[in-house]
């Protein structure tokens, strides 16, 4: 199973938990954003229902080495408008070259 990165998992279940609180709509549901949120937390857990999401997301934190948190708008290289050629081999007989996406 593919592990989610732990700075992602750890800002899921803080959002999850704030919003957990807030007042469900006139249909008795929570609102949408929770019920996405929980959505992608059983996804990314491997679970099936939020409450052991929820448990699987602490002990994959809990087991995870602290990660600093990313300063806005640092979280990588932009690729927009290049090639970008990684070192290693995609194992389908191809060079790694990654097509960029279209820019303005």
């Amino acid at each position: 199973m593919l592990m989610p990165h732990p700075e992602t998992l750890r800002r899921l279940v803080e959002e999850y938990e704030a919003l957990a609180g807030q007042a469900a709509d006139t249909t008795g549901k929570p609102p949408q954003r929770a019920q996405d949120l929980a959505y992608t937390l059983c996804v990314s857990t491997g679970t099936r229902e939020v409450r052991l999401a929820l448990a699987a997301a602490r002990r994959q934190l809990a087991a995870a080495a602290p990660v600093p948190p990313h300063p806005q708008g640092t979280l990588g290289p932009a690729t927009v408008g290049r090639r970008v050629i990684t070192n290693g081999s995609l194992g389908i007989g191809a060079p790694d070259v990654v097509t960029p996406a279209l820019s303005d």
